[in-house]
């Protein structure tokens, strides 16, 4: 066998062993490690590459916004920050037919714009807004479907761990990745709302619900108590890295320290919950950072394989154009998000395509939230759909079952679907905003 043989068997061998369940840093580090030693019949070689990989993955500077950003995140997801937006969204909403949907949508968004996790707006919103849906007679499909679909958020709103995870792939910017995704992700938003907003008159019975007449009206002192404390938070980091006054790594610095003040003031953070959060963002940093580094090796073994540069042969030969490019693009990380997360999904074909696109002038600021948005896709598609999971398992309800969640985020992945095509057609959705 060649080296391009060699690259494309060992980038099948990584999409097996990952869906067989081997840990994806393992699958991606080991198997990377022995393709490159069998591509050039020296172990020393391959060593060697694993250890340039290491200083130019966890070694680097930007990386401090791992841990930065996660442990923010914890302290407000601890200290019932979620819980606090969703009750001033639900006071405003209640009165709209699907408003309590509405609501969970733009509590999740600007949940999102202090956690950056997908799996932590499922956990909290699965908790809060679900049995007030019930409550209200909503169609339980359509209650865990709309969680599940604004979930997503978490991972294209800044601040978000995917986006930092392409920028290494990259070799882009986190701030620039973190400004591209406000736009995208606020548009995400919108068509969610404007979606429930479309099915509650065109289908009333999918969204089910009965008015709100027992719900007592927040005072505006309350109001200001639950959100201005998030408001803040978002003006430090987001305003802190848009202004420049503050780089990623400091935005997330002042961020941490923020929250933590905020919890303490509020009365919401122990002892016992502050080491919690420092052991869980430990654990956290530590597999992301693992994970960049396989990143890092594999990345390597697919320049030695000439993997990418095959693939542009390919394309040239078939004359693919632009729009063909994308469709097998999207199509490929649709058909990945049936059986692997959005980090593998990233890692694996960013390094294949990313070449393809750099030559037609393209701005792999773009490609990169393009990346983001169809993998994300992923998290709400069978079999694998881990919101989707996460929402099951934090409901413990008999009454839902996991088909009941896959089918009510159905019509919500279609959406993300929708708004990726156009974020496809129109680049200055995303980067307008850094110019």
């Amino acid at each position: 066998m060649g080296p391009f043989e060699i690259g494309l068997a060992s980038v099948i061998a990584i999409i097996l062993l990952i869906y067989l369940g081997v840990y994806i840093p393992i699958a991606l580090g080991v198997v990377s490690f022995v393709a490159i030693w069998l591509m050039r019949d020296n172990f020393d070689l391959a060593l060697n590459l694993l250890k340039i990989a290491l200083s130019d993955s966890v070694m680097e500077y930007t990386f401090a916004t791992i841990p930065l950003f996660t442990f923010m995140g914890l302290i407000v997801s601890k200290a019932g920050m979620g819980s606090d937006i969703y009750e001033v969204m639900n006071a405003g909403f209640r009165k709209i037919k699907g408003g309590i949907g509405m609501a969970t949508v733009g509590a999740n968004a600007v949940f999102a714009a202090v956690t950056g996790s997908s799996i932590a707006s499922a956990s909290v919103f699965s908790t809060v807004a679900v049995p007030q849906m019930l409550r209200y007679d909503y169609n339980p499909r359509f209650a865990v479907g709309v969680v599940a679909g604004s979930s997503v958020l978490g991972m294209i709103i800044p601040p978000s761990a995917m986006l930092i995870i392409y920028s290494f792939v990259a070799e882009q910017s986190v701030g620039d990745m973190f400004l591209a995704g406000i736009v995208p992700g606020l548009l995400l938003a919108v068509a969610y709302i404007a979606t429930i907003a479309f099915a509650g008159r065109f289908f009333p019975n999918f969204v089910g619900g009965r008015p709100a007449t027992d719900y007592e009206p927040l005072p505006t002192r309350q109001v200001l108590s639950k959100t201005l404390p998030l408001v803040l938070l978002i003006a430090v980091v987001l305003g802190g890295i848009y202004t420049g006054w503050l780089t990623p790594v400091e935005a997330g610095a002042a961020g941490a320290a923020v929250g933590l003040v905020i919890a303490v003031l509020r009365r919401r953070m122990t002892l016992a919950t502050f080491w919690e959060a420092l052991i869980e963002t430990g654990h956290i940093t530590a597999a992301i950072l693992f994970l960049i580094t396989a990143a890092s090796i594999y990345s390597r073994m697919l320049g030695l394989a000439g993997v990418p540069n095959a693939l542009a042969d390919w394309i040239a030969q078939n004359q693919l154009s632009f729009v063909g490019i994308m469709t097998l693009y999207v199509l490929l990380m649709l058909f990945l998000g049936t059986l692997l997360d959005t980090a593998s999904i990233i890692l694996i074909v960013v390094p294949l395509f990313l070449p393809l696109i750099e030559p037609l002038g393209l701005s792999p600021v773009w490609f990169g939230i393009v990346t983001v948005v169809g993998a994300e896709i992923g998290l709400l598609t069978p079999p694998l759909g881990i919101s989707c999971f996460v929402i099951k398992s934090t409901l413990n309800d008999d009454r839902i079952k996991l088909k009941d969640v896959f089918l009510g985020a159905l019509p919500f992945a279609f959406v993300m679907l929708l708004v990726l095509i156009l974020l496809i057609k129109y680049p200055a959705l995303s980067i307008a905003i850094l110019n």
